[in-house]
């Protein structure tokens, strides 16, 4: 991975390519962005220039993610009920899921080790580890280099047995830290750290990636920008899966319109378990992309609603179904509900709740939002 691999983020790139040449290189420095935003992929660029600058054999090292400087501590979680667990034992599993999805975040991971079940954990073991390893000199490079990924599943044990050798690192010793999410990271950790903060990768600089990789038209690229999000990894799922994308607009219409029958149909419970029964077959990564599918078709929708519908790009094609038409549904006294009720459920979804009860109580909720009156003002 270098720097001209990454998507987006320019103005990151060309700072932390300034701070290497100049070798005024902060010893610990915290990554914070989205999942899908790159910062894994722009810790292994920055471990890449300062390791091996121009040299292709050191490079390779680098990209196949055995350069003996580089070390990797991450979540881990065990099938059974293995103790002492520490990152270096998940190393092999650790490289092939990198090569494979290396914008991927922590739940892609868990399912990857056959554990979504569990939460992973940064552990003592893992700080252990680190200390040893930080008083051997480097083997190859001027420097070692440690990427802690997902720092705030570092438990509070952990962290503190840390802040030592995070504040005073030896000179060739660098650290960077990565996570998603500061709430949890002790704030000791923070403090001992440059951070960095990445955006949600522009939705222009997606469509145009998605064109000259995958050779899109330039409607079909933008349509997938926008769902994505800002994040490159829910860009490539969308783009791998682009022909469900029929598939989910039928369940979506199936859906509302079982909502909007349910205060005359008696059998609409009926026709909602149905429903719920038969998305929760899906794997959970498809539950999750027809929730995020939902969520952008109800905000194109209040889009048209409130005259802008340039922002609209869905073309439904199954059912005679008209968007125009959901449009007046949708509007400022029921949107939050519908977002708050969605996201809810993408919570749940991704915490290994009961997908057919997920499913069926956001089917009744929308039954109930979808109905509500907008009033004149």
């Amino acid at each position: 991975m270098n720097f001209d691999a990454i998507i987006g983020q320019d103005f990151l790139k060309t700072y932390f390519q300034k701070i290497i040449s100049s070798d005024r290189i902060p010893h610990t420095q915290l990554f914070v962005g989205d999942e899908g935003t790159g910062t894994l992929p722009m810790a292994l660029a920055f471990a890449n220039q300062l390791l091996c600058g121009d040299n292709a054999n050191c490079q390779n090292k680098v990209s196949k993610l055995i350069h003996p400087d580089l070390h990797f501590v991450f979540p881990t979680a065990a099938s059974g009920s293995a103790k002492n667990i520490n990152s270096d034992q998940f190393l092999s599993q650790w490289r092939e899921f990198i090569a494979q999805k290396p914008y991927a975040g922590l739940y892609d991971w868990m399912q990857f080790l056959n554990v979504a079940n569990k939460q992973g954990q940064i552990r003592v073991a893992d700080a252990e580890q680190i200390i040893k390893k930080v008083a051997v000199k480097p083997y190859e490079a001027q420097h070692k280099v440690f990427i802690i990924w997902m720092v705030e599943k570092m438990n509070n044990e952990t962290a503190n047995k840390l802040l030592k050798i995070l504040e005073e690192p030896p000179e060739d010793t660098k650290f960077i830290l990565i996570a998603e999410k500061t709430d949890n990271i002790l704030p000791t950790i923070i403090s001992r750290c440059q951070v960095h903060h990445f955006n949600l990768i522009a939705v222009e600089t997606i469509k145009n990636e998605l064109i000259h990789r995958f050779d899109f038209k330039p409607e079909q690229a933008l349509k997938i920008a926008h769902q994505a999000n800002g994040n490159w990894q829910k860009a490539l799922q969308f783009a791998e899966s682009e022909n469900s994308d029929n598939d989910f607009q039928k369940l979506f219409i199936e859906w509302v319109r079982v909502a909007f029958s349910a205060k005359k149909d008696k059998q609409a419970i009926r026709k909602l378990i149905m429903w719920s029964e038969k998305l929760a077959t899906e794997n959970r990564e498809t539950q999750k992309q027809f929730l995020e599918f939902a969520l952008e078709t109800f905000r194109q929708a209040l889009m048209i609603n409130y005259q802008n519908p340039s922002l609209a790009y869905y073309d439904f094609s199954h059912n005679r179904f008209d968007l125009k038409k959901l449009a007046p549904y949708i509007h400022s006294k029921n949107i939050q509900d519908i977002y708050e009720s969605v996201t809810e459920a993408l919570y749940h979804l991704e915490r290994n709740a009961n997908a057919k009860l997920i499913f069926l109580n956001l089917s009744i909720n929308l039954t109930k939002f979808i109905h509500k009156k907008e009033k004149a003002v």
